[in-house]
């Protein structure tokens, strides 16, 4: 099931692809939801998916799915060709770190490159989204508390990243981490360690890899991040980014006016961004 978030004229909309048409998911009394976030917070989210039947109209812009995650957490160095590549040991637990839900945008979006950084980096990556959510959830459940998974582009100001130990500052800079364009529910991929997730920048491909290189897997992150915090409906976990980010180029490749990066997974299309100069 391919669910997504329009921008309708009366605010944003979730929406259900189906058959080639995009469908307004209503709640049990008729009324519109305001998106997929919202929607999953629906226990019987997935029969309000499956009795959308009205269409929604063509030209409504596409929105990131989810618009005001309760949590938006990020995994760092969880690919063994990128931790090889930044020089790292293989960690023995996830590197995890936050995004306020301000630091994200829209897929087909322009994301101005900031004036204060010129390191911006692009790290395309897979991310879960939480259905049931939970506290303590134990590994060999883990997978029941996912609802599926969309794109995210985890753009870094590599500068402000290294200029202390902790990273916040690198990895929310304002409306510039485009998610989406669609979330896609998990029983879509039963390869799913086949899967590979792709980052091409101006055409040219800079990151491949599939799930099978992943250091912690799906259930391990969402097991262990649920120890933390309790995970609800909604909430994102990005599962890192592959080998080949601009950074660990030689000499590196950083993020300039005019650049179009392009983020696909199999099964869940392309998260597509132009990054312009900052006005």
């Amino acid at each position: 099931m391919r669910l997504l978030t329009l921008r309708s004229p009366n605010g944003p909309i979730a929406a259900v692809e189906r058959d080639g048409s995009r469908l307004i998911v209503n709640d049990a009394q008729g009324r519109a939801i305001s998106d997929v976030g919202n929607l999953l917070r629906h226990s019987d989210w997935r029969n309000l998916a499956t009795r959308a039947s009205v269409a929604a109209a063509p030209e409504w812009r596409v929105l990131r799915p989810i618009l005001e995650p309760g949590a938006t957490v990020c995994v760092g160095l969880n690919y063994k060709r990128h931790v090889l590549e930044m020089g790292r040991q293989l960690p023995t637990v996830p590197t995890l770190f936050s995004k306020l839900p301000r630091a994200l945008t829209d897929p087909d979006t322009s994301i101005p490159l900031p004036a204060d950084s010129n390191m911006m980096d692009y790290e395309g990556e897979l991310t879960i989204v939480i259905g049931q959510g939970g506290r303590n959830i134990p590994h060999a459940r883990a997978w029941d508390a996912v609802a599926g998974f969309t794109l995210l582009n985890d753009v870094t100001a590599r500068d402000f990243q290294k200029r202390s130990l902790q990273w916040f500052a690198g990895k929310s800079w304002e409306r510039a981490t485009p998610v989406g364009p669609v979330f896609v529910t998990a029983d879509e991929f039963p390869d799913f360690p086949d899967r590979e997730i792709v980052t091409r920048v101006n055409g040219e491909e800079r990151q491949r890899s599939p799930m099978s290189d992943l250091i912690f897997d799906v259930p391990t992150l969402v097991s262990d991040l649920s120890r933390i915090i309790t995970l609800e409906p909604g909430d994102m976990i990005a599962t890192g980014t592959p080998g080949g980010v601009g950074d660990a180029m030689k000499p590196p490749s950083y993020l300039k006016p005019g650049d179009v990066v392009e983020i696909s997974f199999d099964g869940i299309g392309l998260l597509r961004n132009t990054f312009v100069r900052a006005s």
